[in-house]
């Protein structure tokens, strides 16, 4: 079977079949998402995404993140951007990608758009997730070291997916549906840093709105744009490959489980490098004047992203091995939003710290891997190593979760948390008022 059949298959998987395991992890993901959404509501990237919205007006069907109503892949242009702005949310390493931005969004506002249930919303991003997930497995490495976005590449097509399941589309429109996606997937690495990172979230939403809805209205395109003749992987990767990502398909296995949740407030490249540090001064009480140098390895496709030696804003600083080192071992918290400020781009302190910080890639370091060692002014060399991959029980990710909420929005996030639990006996336009209210 051909990757397309296998991403149409698992379009129509009857929900029935969809394991516990991985809906609770879907919920996981709707509660973050919804977090860094109302937490992003304040940043310029919304403000101006939600006025351009407003002026082009539209059938008010769905929910922005901030208030007010819009259309619906208007609505998930801003909703994804949005919850994308703080660089907050889970990320998927199986292909280096954030699958709640690009995919939430488009499922909201579609369910929002045709009265499904709240729990018919997260069904839908479940299945749009996995088959973002698996396409950018077939994508490979290459295609993320390349320079294209997972996120919103690959995304697109979950949330093409999500989309149509809502929509109720039949096979053969789902097939066109992936196959507009095929022509309208975009999004560049080389925005990382500006307001067109997380715009690359909001255009894989839109565009699966758009394209499920346009496939839903009688659209045609190419039979097999994904994986045909000059069709999407074949344009988009140098070195593609199907070997074992379908091995163990759904619903038997889904690789979403494996997803990670952001506690620290920057790129998921960093965050085994900061738990590394962190885990070190706890156990020495280390402070930055004990530092004399610090070697760090980590996996070389993060040298292209995150390995900015001298950040010139605070959002570049989330991508700055260098700079985040010294906010662990100074103190400064990683996990609020508001610490990365432009002022502490421009530190003397952390710039002079950053200069005892070699970075080099290992390809024996993986992506959720960090490693090296800490030499300090006495000569003494500390090890330093973390694993993202360790799993955290359903209880203590709850709890990480929910800590990571009220750091961000205080008590209101318990609203939020109330509404997944209670998800089965809402619609999906109460989950609308959560994102409008203000």
């Amino acid at each position: 079977m051909t990757t397309l059949s296998r991403l149409l298959d698992l379009a129509a998987l009857p929900a029935a079949e969809i394991p516990e395991s991985a809906r609770t992890m879907a919920r996981f993901s709707l509660f973050d998402w919804m977090v860094c959404g109302r937490a992003g509501v304040g940043e310029p990237l919304a403000r101006i995404l939600r006025d351009y919205v407003a002026a082009e007006g539209g059938r008010p069907v769905a929910s922005v993140f901030g208030g007010g109503q819009a259309p619906a892949r208007a609505v998930a242009l801003v909703n994804g951007a949005t919850s994308h702005a703080l660089d907050y949310d889970d990320t998927h390493f199986g292909h280096v990608g954030h699958p709640s931005v690009g995919i939430y969004p488009a499922a909201l506002a579609v369910g929002e758009e045709v009265g499904a249930t709240a729990a018919a919303v997260a069904e839908a991003f479940l299945i749009g997730a996995e088959a973002s997930v698996r396409l950018g497995m077939v994508l490979g490495s290459v295609h993320y070291n390349r320079g294209f976005h997972q996120t919103a590449t690959a995304g697109a097509f979950g949330a093409t997916i999500a989309a149509g399941r809502l929509y109720d589309l039949t096979r053969d429109q789902m097939r066109v549906a992936l196959g507009l996606c095929a022509t309208r997937a975009s999004g560049l690495k080389s925005q990382f840093g500006t307001m067109g990172k997380p715009y690359n979230a909001g255009l894989a939403a839109a565009n699966g709105v758009e394209c499920a809805g346009l496939a839903r209205l009688g659209f045609t395109s190419a039979d097999d744009g994904v994986m045909g003749p000059q069709g999407f992987v074949a344009t988009h990767s140098d070195a593609p490959s199907e070997a074992g990502v379908w091995d163990a398909p759904p619903p038997g296995t889904f690789v979403f489980e494996q997803i990670k949740y952001k506690l620290h407030a920057c790129c998921h490249g960093t965050h085994a490098m900061i738990e590394a540090l962190a885990a070190v001064r706890r156990v020495h009480q280390l402070t930055a004047d004990r530092v004399a140098a610090i070697h760090l390895r980590t996996s070389p496709r993060w040298l292209s992203v995150c390995d900015i030696k001298a950040p010139r804003t605070g959002l570049e600083v989330k991508f700055s091995y260098a700079w985040l080192a010294g906010m662990v071992l100074s103190g400064l918290p990683t996990s609020a939003d508001r610490t990365y400020s432009d002022a502490l781009a421009a530190d003397p302190g952390l710039a002079a710290f950053a200069g005892k910080i070699k970075v080099t890639g290992d390809a024996k370091v993986n992506d959720m891997q960090a490693a090296g060692e800490i030499v300090l002014t006495d000569g003494t060399v500390l090890p330093l190593a973390h694993d993202l991959a360790a799993p955290l029980g359903p209880d203590v990710l709850e709890a990480s979760l929910r800590a990571k909420a009220m750091g961000l929005l205080g008590p209101e996030a318990e609203s939020l948390w109330q509404a997944v639990v209670q998800l089965d006996a809402l619609p999906a336009s109460d989950l609308g008022k959560l994102l409008r209210a203000a």
